[in-house]
């Protein structure tokens, strides 16, 4: 099989030995060629013009979700076609890898590299279903390129975490779990609308949601990891499934000791509920408006504000190695 591997070098987890051991293993294994990103974008380019050069066979990522969001994107640039795009496989290097986790990948790189081999070698892919946020016309929004996502989405508290999250590693900070919590706690300190959402949830044929402060839209299950443990977001969402979506409409500090224990001690049974929790499951197509720009994030990427996001499910969109 003929493969492209997609090295991210400023991994939060892998140092310079550990890749060249995962290149070396997968090497042995597969017609490999190496690319190494420089830049913000650079995987998805890389990952576009495997798709299209009609050789390569897998685009493996080594890197965290956002490397693998950028090389999703660069794969689906012409749109989903399972049977006719490269595959896609991950070995995780990131801080959380929420996407390879999901996958039921080890979440050490070594490990993760030892059992895609083995899937290599049984042949064991699946077609997972992804999400893709677009703008709305009519709105401010209206040009926002359309970008797919694995795993989560969110408008409103928690991409303005991610955005905080992302501006203390620019200042070198190192990604850790109680950087996380330190900006949850500065960013509810400083939440307007904590007491009255501005978000407001719309889907054809049903009364709309409003007045949300938090929305989280998740393709999968579970949303993301503290350390080892698995947080439920939307237990009930899946690969094989369109979107799920968890809003809150308020975020007082009574309601954020609640959502947050439920948070902790949820399960694949049992996520957040309650007066103020808002939970719907398998949509299609939903658009997410607020009267006032909020932050927005994918995959833990943070991508400044929006007013106005239309989310599409799409059940069948690119086979992975798992």
């Amino acid at each position: 099989m003929r493969a492209l591997l997609v090295v991210n070098p400023v991994a939060t987890t892998t140092s310079l030995r550990t890749r060249e051991v995962i290149t070396h293993a997968l090497a042995s294994d597969l017609k490999l060629d190496v690319a190494t990103t420089e830049s913000r974008g650079h995987a998805r380019e890389l990952a576009r013009l495997a798709a299209q050069n009609g050789e390569t066979e897998l685009v493996i990522g080594l890197g965290g979700d956002g490397t693998v969001n950028e090389i999703v994107n660069g794969l689906l640039h012409d749109g989903p076609a399972p049977e006719r795009l490269p595959r896609l496989a991950v070995v995780p290097g990131g801080s959380t890898n929420v996407f390879a986790r999901a996958l039921g990948l080890p979440n050490d790189a070594v490990e993760a590299t030892g059992a895609l081999l083995n899937a290599i070698e049984s042949r064991s892919e699946r077609t997972i279903g992804l999400g893709l946020a677009s703008g709305v016309p009519g709105t401010d929004d209206a040009g926002v390129r359309p970008r797919w996502f694995t795993f989560c989405a969110g408008l409103g508290f928690d991409a303005g975490v991610v955005g905080r999250v992302e501006q203390q590693r620019e200042r070198g900070k190192r990604s850790t779990h109680a950087l996380y919590v330190r900006q949850v706690m500065r960013q509810f300190l400083k939440e307007q609308h904590r007491s009255q959402g501005t978000i407001t949830l719309e889907r054809e044929g049903e009364a709309p949601v409003e007045d949300l402060v938090l929305s989280i839209v998740c393709n999968t299950s579970p949303w993301t990891f503290l350390g080892n443990k698995p947080v439920y977001a939307t237990p009930q969402a899946s690969f094989d499934t369109a979107l799920d979506v968890l809003g809150l409409s308020r975020l007082t500090p009574l309601a954020v000791s609640r959502y947050g224990t439920q948070l902790l001690t949820s399960s694949p049974r049992r996520g957040p509920r309650g007066r103020h929790a808002v939970t719907l499951h398998d949509l299609m197509d939903f658009t997410l408006h607020s009267q006032a720009p909020l932050p927005f994030q994918m995959d833990g990427d943070h991508l400044g504000v929006r007013t106005s996001v239309k989310f599409t499910g799409v059940r069948r969109a690119l086979r992975v190695i798992a």
